[in-house]
This record gives C-alpha cells, sequence and structure tokens, in this order.
C-alpha cells in the first residue's frame, strides 16, 4: 500500500506541473500569469507584441510562468479568462479595452483571483472589485508630441491619421496627433479615418496610399496590426508613416519617423511583480503618462531635425508641468482648434 501511495504522489505531482499556468504554485511556489489579448496575435509588431514582450522579460527575471491566449473575437473572451483560472494563474492580464466588461464580470466571479487589464478605466459610477486593476496610458501626450513632430516636418501640409476601432481610448490618440499637428502649424491639412480593425493590414495600407495619392507625406497609424499596411504603404511612396505603443522604426528603419511610445511592456512588468510579492493594490487604476515615462516618442534612426527634437522637448516638459494642455477627447480639442477634428468612422 505504502509503494502505491507513493507511486500516486508521484504521479499526481507529475500532473500538477504539466497541467496549464500555475496549478502548481502552492505546491512548489512558481508563480505564473496568463495574458489574454482582445483582437489580433502577440506578434502584431504593435500593441500586443510589447504586452507580450513584457510578460517575457518578467518571466525571464523572476523564473515565473507566462502564457497567453491569442482571442479570435469577443465571443470567447469568458472562456479565455476561465482557461487561465482553470489553471490557477496568480495573475491573469487583459490586453485590450474591449476586454473590459469580461475582465469585470470575472472578478465578480473569482473573487479570491487577481486580474488586471490594459486600456481600461473604471469610471467613479464603477468602482471596481479589489482583486482587479486597470492601467491606462496618457496615450493623447505622446501622440501630441509625435503629431508636433509631424506638424513640423510635413512639406507638402498634408498628414494623416489611421485609427483602429472607434472607442474612448481610440479617440485619445486621434485627437492628440491632431492637436500636436495644430499646435505646430495651424495651416496643416489632416486626414484622418477609423479603419474599423486593429488586425487588418490592407484596410491601413488602401487608406494610406489614398492619403499619400491626396498629397500626405506623413501617416500616423494607431491601430495594432492594421498599422502594417501603413507602414508598407509609406515604404512604396518613400514617405513616413509614425508608428504607434512599440518603437516600430525596426519594420521599416527608412520609413518610420517616429513612434508613440506607450510603454504596456512595463507596465505589464511593473503590476505582474506586484501580484508576485504580494504588493497587488487591486480596486484602483493606475496611470502610465510622461511624468512617469510611461508614455514617450522615439528616435530611432535619427530622422528628426535636432532642432525639432529641441522643440519637442520643450513642449513635453510643458505638458509635465500642466503649461501645456493637451486635448484627450473631440470635445476638449473642439474647444482648442474649432472645427478641425475630422475623422471618419465605418
Amino acid at each position: 500500500m505504502k509503494k502505491v501511495a507513493c507511486a500516486l504522489a508521484v504521479l499526481t505531482a507529475a500532473c500538477l506541473i504539466l497541467t496549464g499556468c500555475n496549478r502548481q504554485t502552492k505546491d512548489v511556489g512558481i508563480f505564473s500569469v496568463g495574458l489574454v489579448t482582445d483582437a489580433g496575435g502577440v506578434n502584431d509588431q504593435s500593441f500586443n507584441q510589447s504586452a507580450w514582450e513584457g510578460l517575457q522579460r518578467f518571466g525571464k527575471d523572476t523564473g515565473a510562468k507566462v502564457s497567453y491566449i491569442e482571442s479570435r473575437d469577443e465571443n470567447n473572451y469568458a472562456h479565455n479568462i476561465d482557461t487561465f483560472v482553470d489553471q490557477n494563474c496568480g495573475l491573469i492580464w487583459g490586453v485590450g479595452s474591449m476586454l473590459g466588461d469580461a475582465f469585470s464580470q470575472a472578478s465578480r466571479n473569482y473573487p479570491n483571483r487577481q486580474f488586471a487589464i490594459v486600456d481600461y478605466a473604471y469610471s467613479p459610477d464603477q468602482v471596481p472589485n479589489k482583486n482587479i486593476i486597470g492601467v491606462v496610458f496618457s496615450a493623447h501626450q505622446c501622440s501630441f508630441l509625435v503629431g508636433y513632430i509631424a506638424g513640423k516636418m510635413t512639406k507638402t501640409g498634408k498628414v494623416g491619421h489611421v485609427n483602429g476601432v472607434a472607442s474612448p481610448t481610440m479617440e485619445s490618440f486621434a485627437v492628440g496627433y491632431y492637436a500636436g499637428v495644430l499646435t505646430a502649424n495651424r495651416n496643416v491639412k489632416i486626414m484622418g479615418q477609423y479603419s474599423g480593425s486593429f488586425e487588418d493590414p490592407s484596410a491601413g495600407k488602401n487608406i494610406a496610399n489614398q492619403y499619400f495619392a491626396d498629397g500626405a507625406d506623413i501617416i500616423y497609424s494607431a491601430a495594432g496590426a492594421t498599422g502594417n499596411g501603413v507602414i508598407e504603404a509609406a515604404r512604396n511612396h518613400g514617405k513616413w508613416a509614425i508608428g504607434v505603443d512599440m518603437d516600430q522604426n525596426y519594420v521599416a528603419p527608412d520609413s518610420v519617423l517616429t513612434s508613440a511610445l506607450k510603454r504596456v511592456d512595463n507596465a505589464i512588468y511593473d503590476v505582474s511583480d506586484m501580484a508576485r510579492q504580494g504588493t497587488f493594490q487591486g480596486g484602483s487604476t493606475l496611470i502610465y503618462d510622461l511624468k512617469n515615462n510611461g508614455v514617450g516618442y522615439a528616435t530611432t534612426g535619427n530622422h528628426i531635425p535636432q532642432d525639432v527634437i529641441v522643440e519637442v522637448e520643450a513642449i513635453k516638459a510643458k505638458i509635465i508641468s500642466g503649461e501645456q494642455n493637451v486635448p484627450a477627447d473631440a470635445k476638449e480639442l473642439e474647444a482648442m482648434f474649432p472645427g478641425r477634428y475630422n475623422m471618419m468612422t465605418f
């Protein structure tokens, strides 16, 4: 009987190690984190990739077990979350605002689990459970900076913007960019459109091709993998693209002027480490902005003239101090630049 019991114990331990994200946490002390995307894959060269790279870095530095699930659509959000719950993950991440409702529900369904979600802020009348953290970025600030660069560097007086799926979060990218361009030069014409997708490079390329044909020489994309099509169009036309979320210069070194940086990788790392160390502060929303280096702009490739960088750095300091206002939504942009916001939605 003792031999049988011993064999069963060994078999059970082996099963625990082999199954899922962290069913072994309490037994051998291995912390684990699971990541769910709301759209697209972890190799989108943008938002999701930055998140996954941050989680991989966390795993490498701490020895934690990390894994991800790419969502096909909103119909399998709950299933993907439940998969990591069943695997007893120490922390479950949602990457993207479209996961907001699913993660809020999961935090209620599983009060003993810890959750965190990127690009989802809780409103004053929507107090989150104590087991979930929202993480948001001041995307309007970094978009303002790259918009200012575009306004200073356009030679045709026409620039463009390609966005993803319309939402308050994505609107902040657009209005920040518009405000930056117009602060640099009120006479610049801006063409803007929502593509309706974060994972359709062909749509991004088609919109960019039209904008370049209409005279634009710089286009900012904030659309995940859809933006890869914008970068391709810029390369084909010998024009400039502005990347987003991570430094995308490596995608097309001679065609990516700059990138609006959202340090999603750092946020993923920071909060994951809080959960690992037992300092997880649930029931709150964390804000990453220029003050704490949560957002910024890239200079890789040395395409931006030094005098423009000096101006951008001065503007950046004013934003941090509060001297320079940056609109976060269409209403605030309208107050600054009446009649100039023309984003098209399909």
